[in-house]
């Protein structure tokens, strides 16, 4: 019993300390409980945390949090990416109310990516321009592109089309090259791509797309949710480019996905409907006008109305009217998207995750679809004495488009308005007894297209000792392009051969494929020297891209089923087979010193290589020097009341370009068209050149940045000179060498300059009302300063010295003739004649003279209402340039019914001719390239209209719940002749008018 007792002692002994030292430890935690507002309003997901703890507490809809706390001073730390950090020593206080500040930051506080680097605005020497989120976030759109037009100087963002899936023609200050998408294989002026910094290709290459997508184009950003998308910044002048060196020529667009936060795990889900349709539509002439001029153009010219005229002979109903634009174009393009994310973390680990999908019809009969599937995600680790770090950011994208293979605006403007009806009694596609070519049978042909893209990046850190840090960046990018255009039979009347079987149907299949590596070890160091400080960069980059295209046509199939089969077609034509390796270096640094907080000095530098470059120029040196004063800080400003922050800042430096395309220096030969002795032929396409060289572009610029009255009102004003050279070209040879031209570097110089003003304002600021304005306009001016040999060149026709590289030499057109009633241009060789291109002297330019936008957010309460007005001052070809001889069986604009005639010598158009007319016709198309052609294209558009309501709270496991109403391209004021002033390529319906709403939860 004795040892029975002693034991069960010894158990209550043991039980008792146990119990003492749980209530010691116990003692030492303690609950701090609190409301976090701003002047007096509940701030909802406010992280709270201890300082040196991971255990986070997240502020409910009344701002109310609870929080486990040790130690005898505890530190606590309150964060929201919308309010200033507090730090709060709690000692013994068991309930802490804390205010927070909205970041209405000024531009001292604002941090810009620069791409191997980040700068306070305040203390950058360079020209970055950027746009965050807010800006950007649940647009109606799928490339953030179109949701960053009219918002940033000196970027001007085309949209090529309203097709969905298609590109955009970005310049930034400018195009330094004289290789287009319009002249040349490889556009020279596409800016750097860089997702999560991985360079990402420009384009992807399209083989069969040019029936409906313009210029073949599809821009890589597709793949990218605009939600996803933190920041974009935009470099444009040499101190910020320069260390991008060859490849930043053309600026560079830095996309910055979403990351983890810090806090308690958050899911968001947003989901939208939109509805598009085309924003206007040409008033045609109506059937009356139409017959009128039909009838007019034969009786002109004395000639009898023939038998294919049926829409004038009795064939067609002269009663009957439609509007074609309504039938063809004129349908509503349904749009749906929903995105679902999750993020969180602690001060160490943070993760987000988010995947959407969205699904769009076109404005075309017929059921085709864009779908887009993006799955993004991101993960970042840091060791807790912060010496390591390590970041992954991964996207993955499937898109697939499915739509008709030539696009139907030119047919829904030029349809006579009396054409018979679609469809006969039976339902089937009418073909008015072979009379009528039905604009429908082209929806039994289709374009597709299925694009994946894979972007991997990795980033990882470790500081050495305080102020050495080693860092790693490298990725992975792949992108796979296969494209189908199908051409079956029955597109055609099986009246015809071209419709009878599918022996005439053909199909054609393109590939693309790119895959890309890249490493990037850096060293950054940081030296504080007391009054002043000093950081260093070095860097290497290795890049090594392969790509891999092909396509091939078939045609004569037993079945239009085996469309997708190529090798079921009785006859195959493959086109060239291409795998090209593209291998890239560079050694890179950077040093900034600053001096008492006022006087910035940045030097960057780059040496590049590339195996785009002949043997004796492969390597090339590119660099910048940018300094800045921030006048503010001198004695004499430094207790100003009105002036927050002035700083004047310039940069001179060179970058390049080696946007040339692959091997264009080598010897290369082409499969020949035709074969001998049934062996493919090989004929020689290119000639060796050695010295074959990067473009240069010399950048300047100075600029003066005010920040006033407390940072009420914020003014930039830049001047930058652009001025690029070597230009790439094929230069022309003599006939008898067998080439026509050789790729060189002429000695041509090409200078890009202008101003540029940015202003904001916060003017109205308080309790319950919030008014936040932007303004942003760009004056380029463009101008050939060089051109060697020029008149005696192939491009005497195309470029002036002293004149900008957007100009057109066209004909001078003076006005109809009183006497004949036919169109007059100049003479300017004044030879009796009119000809090309003696007399096409008369010069105008076609580029934009200055672009900007307007840009308005407006808040009470729960209720906020933004609003971005872009506008665009321009010359540009109008609808003249691309009519069709009126009088012909193609309907024409309503003005064109004011005819001239002997009594109406005010009449716009000559007198109408049935498109038979030799002369008729060739004064017509002198008018398409005249001066006629070319008119005001400018234009105000409201870009972009958006009103939020954030619900009130609704339930305790929905912490927010907002619903919104976005629209897009909804009003335009112009006076342009034609469909679209912003977008004129002929051919191609324009950008699109979208209304959509949805709604965002987050638990």
């Amino acid at each position: 019993m004795k040892k029975n007792f002693c034991s069960l002692s010894y158990l209550q002994m043991s039980l008792g300390f146990t119990i003492l030292i749980s209530g010691m430890a116990v003692g030492q935690l303690r609950t701090i409980t609190g409301i976090v507002t701003e002047n007096n309003t509940p701030i909802q997901n406010v992280s709270v945390f201890e300082e040196g703890s991971t255990i986070i507490a997240v502020t409910n809809s009344s701002g109310s949090y609870q929080l486990q706390v040790s130690g005898d001073n505890p530190v606590l730390i309150f964060r929201h990416p919308e309010y200033g950090e507090k730090r709060v020593s709690i000692q013994n206080k068991a309930v802490v109310l804390v205010s927070l500040e909205p970041t209405t930051k000024g531009i001292g506080e604002i941090i810009l990516n620069a791409g191997y680097y980040k700068v306070k605005d305040k203390e950058r020497t360079g020209s970055i321009a950027k746009i965050s989120a807010k800006d950007i976030e649940n647009q109606p759109v799928t490339n953030v592109l179109s949701a960053a037009q009219g918002r940033m100087a000196g970027v001007n963002i085309i949209q090529a089309g309203g097709t969905a899936g298609g590109g955009f023609d970005v310049q930034i200050r400018g195009r330094n090259s004289l290789r287009t998408i319009l002249n040349s294989p490889v556009n020279g002026n596409q800016p750097l791509y860089v997702v999560d910094g991985i360079p990402w290709s420009s384009n992807l290459t399209s083989s069969y797309s040019v029936g409906i997508l313009p210029m073949s184009s599809l821009n890589p950003l597709n793949s990218i949710s605009p939600d996803d998308i933190e920041s974009i910044e935009v470099l444009k002048d040499a101190d910020a480019t320069a260390i991008y060196g060859s490849r930043g020529g053309n600026g560079v667009i830095l996309i910055t996905t979403k990351k983890g936060r810090t806090g308690a795990i958050r899911l968001t889900v947003d989901t939208n409907y939109g509805i598009s349709k085309v924003a206007n539509q040409m008033k045609l002439m109506n059937t009356e006008q139409y017959l009128k001029m039909r009838r007019d153009a034969y009786a002109n010219y004395n000639v009898a109305v023939p038998a294919n005229a049926y829409d004038i002979n009795g064939v067609w109903d002269s009663d009957r009217y439609t509007d074609w634009q309504k039938i063809l174009i004129g349908n509503n393009a349904e749009s749906s998207s929903i995105q679902l994310s999750i993020s969180g973390g602690s001060d160490r680990n943070q993760f987000s995750v988010s995947a959407s999908h969205s699904n769009q019809s076109t404005v075309f009969p017929g059921d085709y679809r864009y779908k887009t599937n993006i799955l993004n995600s991101n993960y970042s680790y840091t060791t807790e004495n912060r010496k390591v770090s390590l970041s992954f950011s991964n996207i993955l994208s499937s898109l697939s488009n499915n739509v008709i293979s030539n696009d139907l605006t030119n047919k829904s403007l030029n349809l006579a308005p009396n054409a018979p009806a679609l469809y006969d009694d039976a339902g089937n596609l009418n073909w008015q007894n072979n009379t009528f070519s039905n604009p429908l049978a082209s929806l039994n042909g289709r374009y597709e297209n299925k694009v994946l893209q894979i972007n991997q990046s990795v980033k990882a850190g470790y500081e050495v000792w305080n102020g050495l840090k080693l860092t790693f960046n490298g990725g992975l990018n792949i992108q796979s392009l296969e494209e189908y255009t199908l051409a079956p039979n029955t597109m055609y009347n099986p009246a015809f051969a071209s419709g009878a079987s599918p022996a005439r149907s053909s199909s054609s299949r393109g590939t693309s494929n790119l895959m890309s590596y890249i490493l990037e070890p850096q060293i950054n160091w940081s030296k504080d020297l007391g009054a002043s400080k000093l950081d260093v960069l070095l860097g290497y980059t290795y890049q090594s891209n392969n790509s891999k295209s092909s396509a091939i046509t078939a045609s004569g199939f037993a079945s239009n089923s085996l469309l997708y089969n190529l090798a079921a077609a009785s006859l195959i034509t493959p086109r060239d087979f291409t795998d090209i390796d593209y291998k890239y270096t560079a050694v890179f640094g950077r040093l900034n010193y600053r001096l008492m907080n006022r006087y910035i000095i940045n030097l960057t530098t780059r040496r590049d290589g590339s195996s785009r470059f002949g043997p004796n120029n492969r390597f090339s040196n590119f660099g910048a020097i940018g300094a800045a004063w921030l006048f503010s800080e001198e004695s004499f400003f430094k207790n100003s009341k009105w002036l927050s922050l002035g700083k004047l800042r310039g940069s001179y430096g060179r970058t390049g370009s080696d946007l040339i395309g692959d091997f264009q220096f080598t010897n290369s030969y082409s499969v020949a068209p035709t074969s001998y002795n049934d062996v493919p032929a090989l004929y020689p396409s290119r000639l060796f050149n050695p010295d074959f060289t990067w473009e240069k572009t010399d950048k300047l610029e100075a600029a003066i940045e005010l920040s006033l009255f407390r940072n009420l009102i914020n003014l930039t004003t830049a001047y930058y000179r652009n001025r690029s050279s070597n230009q790439l070209v094929g230069i022309p040879l003599a006939s008898t060498t067998g080439f026509s031209n050789v790729q060189a570097n002429l000695n041509a110089t090409v200078q890009n300059s202008g101003w540029e003003i940015e202003a904001s304002s916060s003017p109205l600021k308080s309790m319950n009302w919030k008014w936040n304005i932007s303004f942003n306009i760009s004056f380029p001016m463009s101008k050939l300063l060089s051109f060697p040999g020029l008149e005696g060149s192939t491009y005497a026709n195309t470029y002036v010295i002293g004149q900008p590289t957007s100009i057109v030499k066209v004909y001078q057109y003076e006005g109809i003739d009183p006497v004949t009633g036919q169109y007059i241009f100049k003479d300017f060789n004044q030879d009796g004649k009119i000809s090309s291109p003696e007399d096409q002297m008369a010069i105008r330019n076609v580029g934009t003279k200055y672009f900007g936008g307007l840009q308005n957010q407006i808040s009470y309460k729960n209720i906020s209402l933004s609003f971005l007005l872009q506008f665009v001052k321009q010359d540009s070809w109008n609808y003249y340039r691309t009519m069709t001889t009126p009088g012909n069986m193609n309907n024409q604009p309503a003005e064109f019914a004011n005819v001239w005639s002997s009594t109406n010598h005010d009449g716009i158009i000559m007198p109408y001719s049935p498109g038979t007319i030799t002369a008729t016709n060739t004064l017509t198309s002198n008018l398409k390239n005249s001066t006629a052609a070319i008119s005001d294209g400018s234009f105000i558009r409201l870009k972009n209209v958006q009103i939020n309501y954030k619900l009130p709270k609704i339930s305790k496991v929905v912490g927010e719940a907002r619903i919104y109403i976005q629209g897009q391209n909804l009003l335009t004021w112009t006076h342009y002749i034609g469909l679209d002033p912003e977008f004129t390529v002929n051919g191609y319906l324009p950008p699109l008018k979208t209304v959509s709403m949805g709604f965002q939860l987050t638990f």
